[in-house]
């Protein structure tokens, strides 16, 4: 029995992506290889602006298409219809359909409802029903943490990340030489990450070449609106609100959750930027005793 405090959404995907074997069969492996990536990319892309543009549209289909897997003896409402909106969380994929087929065998059960407490026997629920379990599988209580949960100090003060802006979702304003990658929320999460690490790899080279010692994101304007850095309603969100960092709404301030866009901010932009203060290390001057 699979135990969740609210509905979820569930969008099955073939295990075997049936274009990507038959572009192999056309292409060199090289180009078969990135044209299946950027499909992907570009599919993922449209189904996210999709979902935020038109919620209801997205919604309605998302359940229509449970209930097509899961036939009239399921409660799909219940169990997998959400209050929120798609994307306001990650939504979760089911290869194949397997989790599907398991339910629709027996094999498997949803129950929505808020545990009150553990028993000798299992778990009971906050409607009364008691769940009979031998063993136990907890999920929940993701704890975020930015930067790796480091303390971080700039000149002897204390940084709060929960107060700074980030510069292109990398870099802290007023904190000089660190970066901390964060992947995409709607999308593979090492997409970005490469993106982001790439970027800084260049920043350090570009330093290196003209003796600069340290980098550092001046303080964006004042009176620009400022978001959370990622725009999720999940709970491990919310209760890490008070620790993330915040974006702007212009300019490198953004944070964006979108690939093509990124990659020509990181890979084709420049480096030098008026929002980017560099410094160069003072020169040693030999004494003669």
């Amino acid at each position: 029995t699979m135990l969740q405090r609210s509905p979820t959404y569930l969008v099955s995907l073939p295990g075997v992506d049936a274009i990507a074997n038959k572009l192999r069969s056309l292409l060199p492996p090289r180009l078969a290889y990135h044209a299946t990536r950027w499909k992907n990319i570009i599919l993922q892309i449209i189904f996210f602006n999709f979902s935020r543009q038109f919620p209801d549209v997205a919604r309605r289909r998302i359940v229509d298409l449970i209930r097509k897997e899961l036939g009239p003896d399921h409660d799909v409402t219940a169990n997998f219809t959400p209050r929120y909106n798609p994307w306001d969380e990650r939504l979760c994929v089911v290869p194949d359909s397997d989790f599907f087929s398991a339910m629709k065998a027996g094999k498997v059960s949803v129950v929505t409802d808020q545990i009150e407490t553990f028993t000798e026997n299992g778990v009971r629920l906050q409607s009364g029903r008691e769940l009979e379990a031998e063993i136990v599988i907890t999920a929940t209580g993701l704890v975020l943490q930015f930067a790796g949960g480091a303390k971080l100090t700039v000149d002897g003060e204390p940084v709060d990340i929960g107060r700074k802006v980030l510069y292109k979702g990398l870099m802290f304003n007023g904190v000089p030489n660190l970066a901390s990658v964060f992947g995409y929320t709607n999308a593979s999460w090492t997409l970005r990450a490469d993106l982001l690490s790439e970027y800084f790899c260049r920043v350090i080279n570009f330093m290196q070449q003209h003796d600069y010692i340290e980098v550092r994101p001046k303080s964006p304007d004042p009176s620009m609106p400022l978001s959370p850095a990622a725009d999720l309603k999940s709970g491990y969100f919310k209760r890490a609100d008070h620790i993330m960092p915040r974006q702007g709404t212009i300019g490198p301030w953004r944070n964006p959750q979108n690939y093509a866009f990124d990659i020509c901010r990181f890979r084709l932009g420049a480096i030098e930027d008026p929002d980017l203060e560099f410094r160069q290390g003072y020169a040693r001057v030999a004494r003669a005793d």
